[in-house]
């Protein structure tokens, strides 16, 4: 059967990111502050952040680029991020983002793959954004240092060029539904890397179906989950310009620093991850600051289960604990828990939201499951259709007709259950990625790099779970014939080659990789072994 959202349906335009965030903006909006940096205290108004997009706009347009090209975006929270973002978008330009923590070799594969004919970047960034622009035949008029100049990163072309050059933002024109807006990286249910198609409607769609989670104009949000992971694109980021909050940027997470910013600017809304919230459940750092404006928190890209969320609650004063459900392809929230709906647990991942239906299988069989009229229903995988569900996988055919079902439900991985009242929980995966404090680290990948190790025979790779990331991957490793490792080998090889975050963190040595007769890899063996 399929299970229908039981919020009301909202209506989606049929407009850009650009129209959707701005076009209505008022003027007293105008002069309202929208970006504050986190570290500087510098503080840019919507008119302000208006001209510097358009100004942006025009310097990409003016470049030959807009409608069918692609641009790379490598940056940490800073507040050029924003302007960027949106002149690129409102260019016409397709913006795949790049995990600020990729490697030269990674970035390298992702400009390749996704066709980018410009990297922009920022100085601290600029040893990989160079050598992985280099690898994909990008040369140096072709990379933009945002915070570049005479003194830093002399020689190429920074933010305060693109906005001192005089040309408007360009008149352009595409059919939102069809046209990217954007290729974040992602390794969907397995797998590597693939680009997920992500279309202007997507995007607007999903920011008109996050309203629910309740942000408002006089709500201030801390930004340190990154805007290059789509959790942070869309859930901060672009919720917070559509809803005229106050965003404080922050370039990665210091908790003195994070818990300094809710304090100095009195932050009401938490956007986080679970070890985040785990470090404001636990941390003693976090008597020493005035935390009291904070209303509300919602933790996502990770499994959180209801006893942290209470140790959050309690530890903050009893603020709302809310939490969502989403993926990447799903440009990423198609559960959450509503900001007024204080029945539904905190440990869950709430209901559909808006404009969604779902459908849970039975793994082995196919088989529905029903919504039971009451009590909680049979797990199974969940499936999801809804207008913010991507496109498919660049140039992946194979990779998206796995994924989507040819009547849109697209299948995530996860098992769920469903109560009587639309109430998802997610009880386990069936997919085989590992989160590492939020982060994707697919098993493929790591195996892949492993087993181009001279003195590896085969290799498998696994999450543990961890308190405070999550989960940390683990490799099994086997020895070639005659030959030698060590744990620290193992785990020097990988680092040398992978972004910190993909890092192996476990090594065990065995004699045989179990697998199934077809050669799959049975990973639930592997988890029944001792740690």
């Amino acid at each position: 059967m399929v299970v229908r959202s039981p919020l009301p349906d909202v209506e989606i335009p049929s407009v850009s990111v650009h129209e959707y965030l701005f076009g209505g903006i008022t003027d007293d909006e105008l002069d309202r502050v929208v970006v504050v940096d986190g570290v500087s205290g510098a503080e840019t108004t919507f008119r302000s952040l208006l001209a510097q997009i358009d100004a942006v706009a025009g310097a990409v347009a003016a470049r030959g680029l807009g409608v069918g090209d692609v641009v790379a975006l490598h940056a940490p929270n800073v507040p050029a991020y924003v302007t960027v973002f949106h002149g690129l978008l409102h260019a016409g330009v397709t913006v795949t983002t790049v995990n600020a923590l990729a490697s030269a070799p990674e970035i390298t594969k992702q400009l390749v793959d996704s066709g980018a004919r410009l990297m922009i970047t920022v100085s601290p960034l600029l040893a990989a954004s160079e050598a992985g622009a280099k690898g994909a035949g990008l040369a140096e008029e072709q990379m933009v240092v945002l915070d570049g100049g005479a003194e830093v990163a002399p020689g190429y072309t920074s933010l305060a060029d693109l906005l001192a050059e005089p040309h408007p933002a360009p008149d352009v024109s595409f059919d939102p539904a069809t046209h990217l807006a954007v290729l974040p990286y992602s390794s969907g249910t397995t797998g590597r890397p693939k680009g997920v198609m992500l279309t202007h409607t997507n995007l607007v769609a999903n920011v008109a179906q996050s309203l629910a989670i309740g942000v408002g104009p006089d709500d201030v949000v801390p930004c340190v989950l990154p805007f290059f992971h789509i959790y942070g694109m869309t859930v901060l980021l672009n919720l917070a310009l559509r809803t005229r909050a106050r965003l404080v940027t922050l370039p990665r997470f210091d908790l003195a620093q994070y818990l300094g910013v809710i304090q100095e600017h009195r932050a009401t809304f938490l956007f986080v991850a679970p070890p985040i919230a785990l470090a404001l459940a636990k941390h003693p750092l976090v008597d020493s600051y005035d935390v009291s404006s904070v209303r509300a928190v919602l933790s996502g890209a990770a499994p959180f289960d209801e006893k942290l969320a209470q140790a959050v609650r309690d530890r903050l004063g009893g603020v709302r604990v809310l939490q969502g459900y989403g993926m990447t392809e799903m440009s990423p929230v198609s559960h959450c828990i509503p900001i007024d709906r204080t029945d539904i647990p905190s440990g869950s991942v709430g209901l559909l939201v808006a404009n969604m239906e779902a459908r849970i299988v039975d793994p082995a069989t196919g088989a529905e499951i029903e919504q039971p009229a009451e009590g909680v229903s049979a797990p199974g995988e969940l499936l999801c259709r809804g207008p913010n569900v991507m496109v498919g996988y660049l140039r992946n055919p194979e990779a998206t007709a796995d994924t989507l079902e040819p009547d849109g439900f697209m299948h995530t991985g996860d098992i769920v259950t469903v109560d009587a009242d639309g109430v998802f929980q997610v009880v386990d995966r069936l997919k085989e990625l590992i989160k590492y404090k939020g982060y994707q680290v697919p098993p493929a990948e790591l195996e892949a790099l492993l087993l181009s190790h001279p003195k590896i025979a085969d290799v498998a790779v696994i999450g543990l779970p961890d308190e405070e990331a999550g989960e940390i991957p683990k490799a099994f490793v086997v020895p070639a014939p005659g030959e030698s490792l060590t744990e620290d080998e193992v785990i020097a090889f990988v680092a040398e080659q992978v972004s910190p975050y993909k890092k192996v963190r476990a090594v065990e040595f065995i004699e045989a990789v179990p697998k199934s007769a077809s050669g799959k890899i049975l990973r639930k063996d592997l988890r029944a072994t001792p740690a």
